[in-house]
């Protein structure tokens, strides 16, 4: 029989509702589980203590989940695992914590991540960096490393983390959990901590992709408080998962599995299409030649949007401020000195530079207008095909320390995800396999603009015939009993 903390999402929120479990009985389990790996795998800056919650109507209702530590909750602690946050506690929750309430979640607390969201590998955190339950001595992937790390270790049932350029994805690949980006303005942004506002999406990680479809379902829809909020709902997408993808034309790039994919990544990548096609999709090869521009034209848009949205900490409205200066100037400079970490520098120096005097039109403006020739092409792709498949990542899980001692290599990690920033469109993450050192794969299902129940539906179907989805680790380096 399994643990409570085995469970899914959905399969615990039943097991409540038949009273087999009770509330206090499912937040216990989640503290001691959190108590037990906390020490291995760092995922919290902050763990509260909910009481028991009644069962409410909400698809998950009562269950244990957690968000990300640049999501703002009203009175607790919302750091972005950065010094120059400190213990800042926001007076006004998220629009997405306030619908996660409203539907009875259960939060545990607030997740590590790389600081402001910058970083590929959970180890930008003030806090210490985050490890890979499946393997200590690796990374979780980033920046939502916290979430999926949590959710790998069944501390959680499920996480809220936020996806830049594949920060939800990428670390539910390298964690073996499911992690989906819905489609930009669809879920609500207000009360995100920006790290660059036009790429910047909330999401879920979870064991499933029908967990998945249940937390957007409660988190997704219009806010008049986010300018780029959508009109447009998808309705009940828990309800509308059957798992039918007869006749769904899956797309394969084959420019994201040539030269850098590992060879156990692209077999196990591709064994998902022949999956689908047992279930009666048709497969087809195509060609997607912008892969090549993705990775700068991500970076110099989004380190310039960083560079605008991080100069409101500045030591004096909250936060950190240094103790010595001479003026206001000084001010400035020494506050983000000592309180922003290397890679936000870096990514701060990089924007402010391209969008200098100078150096604006030939950087800034030319990657805008890639970006439209990135986002043209999709449109172009999704015109012949229903769902794209491609790799989350070109390797598993590296081991901690080794990205940050280069930091191209780790942006050139994120050249299969950072193109859906870009284009707007909705991507998941699901576990499809484990290399010869025990490490999970992920392959990625990419869908159009509003395509969300489309990708979903591809992902339940392929969860449905296998169980990689269902593999736990024991958090030194292989699976739970």
């Amino acid at each position: 029989m399994k643990e409570l903390y085995q469970l899914t999402a959905l399969e615990l929120r039943a097991a409540m509702q038949k009273g087999e479990v009770s509330s206090a009985d499912v937040l216990q389990v989640s503290w001691e589980r959190i108590a037990a790996c906390q020490g291995e795998n760092n995922a919290f800056i902050t763990v509260l203590k909910p009481s028991p919650a009644s069962l409410g109507n909400g698809p998950l209702a009562g269950v244990p989940m957690a968000l990300k530590d640049n999501i703002c909750t009203k009175g607790v602690k919302t750091s972005c695992a950065s010094k120059i946050l400190g213990d800042f506690t926001p007076p006004y929750n998220a629009t997405v914590t306030e619908k996660l309430s409203a539907a009875g979640a259960v939060c545990m607390g607030k997740l590590n991540m790389d600081e402001f969201a910058m970083g590929s590998t959970s180890e930008t955190s003030f806090y210490g960096p985050t490890r890979n339950p499946w393997d200590l001595t690796r990374s979780p992937g980033g920046s939502s490393g916290g979430a999926a790390a949590a959710v790998a270790a069944g501390e959680v049932w499920y996480a809220i983390g936020s996806d830049t350029g594949g920060s939800i994805r990428q670390p539910a690949a390298y964690c073996g959990v499911t992690g989906m980006k819905p489609t930009y303005g669809t879920v609500s942004r207000y009360g995100l901590i920006a790290y660059a506002s036009s790429l910047d999406q909330m999401g879920p990680i979870a064991r499933s992709a029908a967990d998945c479809a249940a937390v957007l379902d409660m988190i997704q829809g219009r806010d008049s408080r986010d300018g780029t909020s959508l009109e447009k709902t998808y309705g009940n997408l828990l309800a509308s998962l059957s798992g039918d993808v007869r006749g769904v034309k899956v797309g394969i790039p084959a420019d994201c599995f040539g030269e850098g994919l590992d060879s156990e990544v692209r077999k196990a990548v591709l064994a998902v299409a022949d999956v689908l096609k047992s279930r009666g999709a048709v497969v087809e090869e195509f060609s997607l030649p912008i892969m090549k521009y993705v990775v700068p034209t991500y970076y110099i848009i989004a380190s310039a949007e960083a560079s605008s949205n991080l100069s409101r900490f500045d030591g004096v409205k909250y936060g950190w401020q240094a103790k010595e200066y001479e003026d206001l100037t000084d001010l400035y400079s020494k506050t983000r000195t000592e309180g922003f970490g290397a890679e936000v520098k870096r990514r701060i120096l990089l924007g402010t530079f391209v969008l200098s005097t100078g150096y604006y039109d030939a950087y800034y403006k030319k990657a805008l207008q890639v970006k439209a020739v990135i986002k043209e092409a999709y449109d172009g792709a999704f015109q012949k095909y229903d769902v794209l498949l491609t790799p989350v990542s070109p390797t598993t899980a590296p081991k901690l320390g080794e990205s940050l001692s280069d930091p191209l290599e780790m942006y050139l990690s994120d050249i299969y995800t950072v193109p859906l920033n870009l284009a707007g469109l909705p991507g998941i993450s699901i576990p499809c396999g484990f290399d010869s050192k025990g490490l999970p794969i992920g392959a990625q299902l990419v869908g159009p603009a509003l395509g969300d129940r489309v990708i979903l539906n591809a992902a339940h179907a392929f969860q449905m015939e296998t169980e990689f989805h269902k593999k736990m680790p024991d958090g030194k380096g292989g699976l739970s009993a």
